[in-house]
């Protein structure tokens, strides 16, 4: 049967202040529903739009979300529709390798045939019909191939240096599918460049379609120790016996991206790793300037979205989630305003990169108040 995760676990700091711990960046409403483009009204949730996105694909029994333990309650409030028993809960963060490790053992209890796909919360993609296709399509690799390992190859529209690359091979048997020749870490510019004019690399998407099963026989061959802890935490009963166990287990499990640990090793392999194009408009919402793609913008270039005026200023991105505090802004160019009820945080659209610095020093001056 064929399942899917969405990875959903990440605190999204670099959206710091409307970012926090307790309410990441893939809880929060700031996504227009498509086709909203320039409209207050429709906002939700880059998790809700991701389970919605799987929908197009699989019923909702058959979507898992995998997260921080301290995010239940907010994923249920946010997912009404996912089934109880289909949450997947990390006691701590450890990486991708054991994210993905765990949501495969969990999967595989229940159903040991499952073909799992991997997605995350933290982007936007359209439209929809497009991934439900390439979604298809990698579930059509696994039927020709069923020990192959499937990533999602975005079809890349400028020479980004912020993405890592997957090269592009020979064609398979599967129509939309390539050999993944080579996996390429974030390139400078030049080698970008390079990357978009050869038209043999797509942006590597962070998501996969493999046999449940398949992953952790990898597990086993490149990353032994997680698939031993894995193993002992599906091998007690289903319930506050595997809580317990998975409370002791998990944070013993050493910490690597499933991309080091699983994909890099395997695309040494002949014919294992395979890449699908995804030909969508995809945006990772990293930062503020990407986030500023989803909100609202007036003619003047500024991306707003609350209680706001602005006058004679442009480029900016404005945020406020307070409904009884206006941002007024006059004269300010290529800026990033965003209030909350506790922060107010204001730097140029240029350093936002650096918010996830600038949180570390409001830590460091008021421990996790702030955070």
């Amino acid at each position: 049967m064929q399942h899917a995760v969405i990875m959903a676990g990440g605190s999204g700091t670099r959206l710091w202040p409307l970012s926090r711990a307790a309410r990441p960046k893939q809880l929060l409403d700031v996504v227009a529903e498509e086709g909203a483009a320039g409209e207050e009204q429709g906002a939700h949730s880059l998790l809700a739009e991701a389970f919605d996105r799987l929908r197009a694909v699989l019923p909702a029994e058959q979507i898992w979300v995998c997260t921080a333990a301290g995010y239940a309650d907010a994923v249920r409030a946010v997912l009404p529709d996912l089934a109880a028993h289909r949450l997947v809960l990390e006691p701590v963060a450890r990486d991708t390798a054991n994210a993905v490790g765990l949501a495969a053992a969990l999967v595989a209890d229940v159903d040991p045939d499952a073909e799992l796909a991997v997605v995350s919360a933290d982007h936007v993609i359209r439209p929809v019909a497009r991934f439900a296709a390439a979604l298809r399509t990698a579930y059509a690799v696994l039927a020709a191939r069923p020990r192959a390992l499937v990533t999602l190859g975005v079809t890349p529209t400028a020479p980004a240096t912020g993405f890592g690359y997957v090269q592009k091979g020979a064609p398979t048997e599967v129509p939309g599918a390539a050999e993944a020749a080579a996996f390429k870490e974030k390139p400078d510019r030049a080698t970008a460049e390079a990357y978009l004019a050869s038209g043999s690399y797509v942006w590597n998407s962070g998501m996969f379609v493999w046999r449940a099963r398949t992953v952790l026989d990898a597990l086993a061959e490149h990353l032994p120790e997680t698939a031993a802890g894995l193993a002992r935490i599906v091998g007690a009963p289903a319930g506050a016996q595997r809580d317990t166990v998975l409370a002791e287990v998990f944070p013993t499990l050493p910490k690597i991206s499933v991309d080091y640990a699983v994909l890099e090793p395997a695309a040494t392999e002949p014919g294992r790793v395979v890449v699908v194009d995804l030909d969508v408009d995809w945006l990772d919402v990293g930062s503020w300037p990407a986030l500023a793609h989803t909100l609202p913008v007036d003619d003047a270039g500024n991306a707003t979205r609350g209680l706001t005026v602005l006058a004679d200023s442009a480029g900016n991105v404005v945020l406020s989630d307070d409904p009884d505090h206006l941002v007024a802004l006059v004269g300010v160019r290529d800026s990033v305003v965003v209030h909350t009820a506790d922060v107010t945080m204001v730097c140029p659209v240029a350093d936002a990169e650096r918010v996830k610095q600038l949180l570390a020093a409001v830590e460091e001056r008021f421990g996790r108040r702030f955070s």
